[in-house]
């Protein structure tokens, strides 16, 4: 029996993380993997005030703290997905002002963040046997990959095949078909299905495959995301909001084609679930990053198939 358990969408979250290494254990998981959008969204400036004092609006509320209450602060931001950095008014006058600034300080943070994940995943899984594959997904800057680079029980699966326990194949890719918010890591549906059949053309044995594909396939339970306008609202429809089948047709093709064991995927929060496309499993876990929520999903495979599986949430 190999076990994997399988998370995605923790955006920045320092407990989402911290979570998803005790998996590995809680569970008894062979490998555990992260499967994209792996980076914050927020950067939030702790601005100096005389006599000692810190300033920062924090979940939408203003805090002043000292200096001992400083690493509070960004920590209760850091478990939500925020990053922070701390500066003095005029300084933050010049970063409003600079958006090559705002990309610098926001790159230099979300690199120390990963590379201090990638460390706290050798500690706490070395010696252990238990392999941590995490890889980035649409919305991560193409700058931090240089902080996800094998070493140790760390590996970075993207865009290539790497074997799990078991005999069995991985293929990763954590590239997105077009979405409203023209995300780092997007391309045409075209080249994504050209992307995918380059990895799985290197799958030795198809009917082993796990597609860790961060976008799920269009028209499941496992796609359907709320409709936004031009200007990024919510499009309402009735007393509610419109929702779409948001996924893509290179991945949903892709998986008719190969029928690979499993597919694992994410970029749709609110969308958790499992389906099949013929002998295909496809899971989403979904994602309640912002409340230090870690969504997951388990499954154990055996002899070539499925045995079974669980989607978690703690």
């Amino acid at each position: 029996m190999t076990r994997l358990f399988f998370t995605t969408d923790v955006h920045g979250s320092d407990r989402c993380f911290r979570k998803f290494l005790n998996a590995a254990k809680a569970y008894k998981a062979d490998a555990i993997i992260l499967g994209g959008d792996i980076t914050g969204k927020v950067l939030v400036p702790i601005v100096e005030r005389p006599g000692g004092r810190y300033e920062a609006t924090v979940f939408g509320e203003k805090r002043v703290v000292g200096k001992d209450g400083l690493q509070e602060v960004r920590k209760a931001l850091q478990d939500a997905g925020q990053y922070s950095f701390v500066t003095n008014p005029a300084e933050l006058t010049e970063v409003q002002n600079d958006a090559a600034a705002r990309d610098r300080i926001f790159d230099v943070a979300m690199a120390a963040v990963l590379k201090s994940w990638v460390s706290l995943a050798q500690e706490r899984l070395g010696g252990t046997g238990v392999k941590c594959y995490i890889s980035p997904g649409n919305d991560d800057r193409l700058e931090i990959d240089g902080a996800l680079v094998d070493s140790g029980q760390f590996v970075n699966p993207e865009n290539r095949v790497v074997e799990l326990d078991g005999g069995f194949e991985m293929i990763t890719l954590g590239y997105a078909n077009p979405t409203p918010w023209k995300s780092p890591r997007e391309v045409s549906e075209e080249r994504l299905g050209q992307m995918i059949e380059a990895l799985a053309a290197q799958v030795r044995h198809p009917e082993n495959a796990v597609y860790n594909l961060h976008v799920p396939p269009i028209d499941t339970e496992l796609d359907r995301a709320p409709a936004v306008s031009h200007d990024f609202n919510y499009v309402k429809e009735g007393l509610g909001i419109k929702f779409i089948h948001a996924g893509s047709t290179a991945v949903r093709k892709a998986i008719e084609s190969h029928s690979p064991l499993l597919g694992l995927h994410g970029h749709i929060h609110e969308s958790k679930g499992f389906t099949r496309i013929g002998r295909t499993l496809c899971l989403n876990p979904g994602s309640e990053y912002s409340d230090g929520i870690l969504r997951g999903a388990l499954a154990n495979l055996k002899d070539g198939e499925v045995h079974d599986f669980m989607l978690t949430s703690g």
